[in-house]
């Protein structure tokens, strides 16, 4: 766990942001190769977007079933960093979830009883908006069967195959072998003002400076020779160490991700992305520069999203764009470096409604988180790294152990591989 005290993170940033400048005395000259490179792709997403081009990469679950996605796709996809992968559930099939997922909440009275927290959830809390219609359920039958069906599951290995997952022998994480991690749902009504979240990132925000192994994942860019720093390497990734706090994800994300359960898209209050992997550079090089005080690391705060500002990253304000339109069934992935929000407004004029479900390879960290988050499972309590509601200990149809498929309990640390 990192050696670092909360209240004196000030001085910790002082003294590696001192290191990492020593050790770039070219940091100018590579800030501007940096920022004209970056520039040319956020003109190439901001013109195809305004020409009404598909900034974001989009194939076909049969494709992936038959092996027949291009390198040419995959190339685009680790390029962007975000993909739509249709077709992954039958319609009727995610239909039928988002209705028993109403009836699931209205038979509990979700909206009449909820307690406060026991520990507040501030995570968002520095984001434009901090109360994101977001429902803290985490075990209803419709999450724990989207999560663990077959289909998800060679989707998300597909997807952890995108990343170089072994290194001279040693093995980052198993692509193919998959662990739950348990997230919530979002049900978000036409007209809805409240669940917008400004650019941010997740997992890890002064981490991503002051851990040993995130200096590690990033030693290329920290070192100057940026050009060779490669988002999908995974040495270390699976090694990193986070503040705890309520909603910092413990667990390794290959990719954060969703299933749609109704139709939805721009305008319709969903996800926005900034879809360029190669934006973390900029991201990690900002705070170097002469112009920023020694104890801030531009919208990186401990136990916070990783917020990214039009003060500090201007640049980067062009390539923001909403998903495309997604039907039942289909699901949206981004890599867990890619900037992303939430539209302010639904304009739309139905549901969206999505299951946040992330593709979670096999490794130590996954299988440490495991341990906890099946406890949490059994007796109903929220998962480990958010804020411990624990709405559903008494809810009455929440999933348990035996509904779950031979494959659901292997995810889920309930039955060796």
């Amino acid at each position: 766990m990192l050696n670092i005290r909360v209240d004196k993170i000030g001085e910790d940033i002082k003294r590696t942001k001192q290191a990492m400048r020593a050790k770039l005395p070219d940091l100018k000259k590579i800030m501007a190769e940096v920022e004209e490179a970056l520039k040319r792709e956020v003109d190439v997403i901001a013109t195809a977007r305004v020409k009404g081009g598909n900034v974001v990469p989009i194939i076909e679950y049969r494709d992936i079933v038959d092996e027949k996605v291009s390198e040419a796709d995959k190339a685009e996809m680790r390029r962007r960093g975000v993909v739509v992968v249709r077709g992954v559930y039958p319609r009727a099939e995610a239909e039928a979830w988002n209705e028993e997922l109403g009836a699931y909440l209205a038979k509990n009275r979700y909206t009449d009883r909820r307690p406060a927290p026991k520990v507040k959830d501030e995570y968002f809390s520095k984001l434009k908006s901090d109360k994101p219609q977001i429902f803290g359920i985490y075990w209803s039958k419709p999450q724990m069967q989207a999560r663990t069906h077959l289909n998800s599951a060679r989707t998300r290995a597909f997807m952890n195959r995108l990343w170089k997952y072994e290194t001279d022998g040693k093995k980052h994480f198993d692509p193919d072998r998959e662990c739950v991690y348990a997230d919530r749902i979002r049900r978000r009504e036409p007209g809805d003002k409240t669940l917008g979240l400004s650019p941010h990132m997740d997992a890890g925000s002064v981490e991503r400076w002051l851990d040993d192994q995130y200096q590690h994942v990033f030693r290329h860019v920290f070192s100057g020779n940026w050009r060779a720093y490669d988002p999908f390497d995974g040495a270390g990734r699976a090694e990193t160490d986070e503040i705890p706090s309520p909603a910092v994800c413990s667990a390794f994300r290959s990719f954060q991700g969703w299933t749609a359960l109704t139709p939805q898209g721009p305008n319709d209050g969903t996800l926005q992305v900034m879809p360029l992997t190669k934006a973390m550079v900029y991201l990690l090089l900002r705070p170097l520069m002469d112009d920023v005080p020694d104890d801030v690391l531009c919208g990186a705060e401990p136990m916070r999203a990783f917020s990214i500002e039009p003060e500090w990253h201007p640049l980067l304000t062009p390539a923001l764009s909403s998903i495309p339109h997604v039907e039942p069934g289909d699901t949206v992935w981004w890599h867990t470096d890619i900037v992303h929000a939430v539209e302010d407004v639904h304009r739309g004029t139905g549901y969206s409604n999505v299951v946040y479900i992330a593709a979670a390879p096999y490794c130590a960290k996954n299988a440490a988180y495991l341990e906890k988050q099946k406890a949490a499972f059994l007796s109903g309590r929220s998962a480990p790294d958010f804020s411990a509601e624990d709405y559903e200990v008494d809810f009455e149809g929440r999933a348990t152990e035996k509904d779950l498929s031979a494959l659901g309990k292997k995810q889920m640390g309930l039955m060796p591989w």
